[in-house]
């Protein structure tokens, strides 16, 4: 299939909720994966209980899954919120005090990759004053993600789905990740290249990988459209991996898809058993 020369994990916010949060690692092993990922699991608590964080670490511990990829607070995931840095008021407050909860958790259980939406456009609100808040809050992200070995993504996703969201193209995200680069001289903020959503937006994805593969941190994939697994939709998911490869793309690809009116355990024909188990 073209796929032998990546790793793969599988987002267990989007498949495998069929299933409480915490069996979904071990489904995910049943499977045949041993990396995960996961939107910020506490839609309503950015700084939730020590014993939720604990019930997950041991869900991930037993299952012998790997957590590779966490994003920070982020309000209502699927559903209207697309993010909360950006947000003046409670919502920003709430992606402040998160911070340091996400990273500490990433770092507990070794994930490496730390995912910030930025949010929505606010009517009335001037876009610069957000930008502005957006670059403070991501710097102290930046700095937090540093502290614990981490790299911060940033992420762009589709304007047919997210009309509120200013970044919605590949070089809207890029932008944003070199403006945090330079104020924190860290440079560990990532661009997540995301392929369902340039697709979404019309993007010529040759082009995407050839121009920001380099600054990529993480990838995630799902068909177009339908946001199903490869083979659902007209994404050629054989020549965009190898396209990957050859531009020296060596990270994760995080499974993002819907498994459609399935069970999620059946959502990965495509994807060969061998492969799905990566070190």
């Amino acid at each position: 299939m073209g796929y032998s020369d990546h790793r793969f994990n599988v987002n267990l916010s989007i498949l495998f909720t069929e299933l409480p949060l915490l069996e979904r690692p071990a489904a995910a092993a049943a499977a045949g994966f041993t990396a995960v990922e996961l939107w910020w699991p506490w839609i309503d608590a950015p700084t939730p209980e020590q014993s939720e964080l604990d019930a997950l670490r041991k869900a991930l511990g037993d299952a012998g899954t790997r957590l590779v990829g966490l994003n920070f607070y982020a309000g209502q995931l699927p559903g209207p919120d697309r993010g909360a840095l950006s947000l003046p008021g409670e919502e920003s407050r709430r992606f402040q005090a998160n911070i340091d909860v996400a990273a500490d958790f990433a770092a507990s259980v070794g994930c490496k990759a730390l995912n910030a939406l930025y949010g929505n456009r606010v009517e009335g609100v001037d876009p610069q004053i957000q930008d502005d808040l957006a670059l403070e809050n991501l710097v102290t992200a930046a700095r937090a993600a540093d502290r614990v070995g981490a790299i911060l993504l940033i992420e762009a996703l589709n304007k047919p789905e997210s009309p509120l969201y200013p970044l919605v193209s590949a070089p809207s995200a890029v932008e944003v990740v070199d403006k945090v680069n330079e104020a924190t001289g860290l440079g560990n903020a990532k661009f997540l290249l995301d392929l369902y959503h340039l697709s979404m937006n019309g993007e010529d994805l040759h082009q995407v990988i050839e121009a920001y593969a380099d600054k990529a941190g993480h990838v995630q994939i799902a068909d177009n459209p339908g946001r199903g697994a490869p083979g659902t939709g007209g994404l050629d998911f054989t020549d965009l991996l190898s396209r990957l490869e050859k531009a020296g793309y060596e990270g994760w690809i995080g499974l993002e898809y819907k498994p459609g009116d399935r069970p999620s355990a059946d959502a990965f024909e495509w994807l060969p058993q061998p492969l799905r188990a990566a070190n």
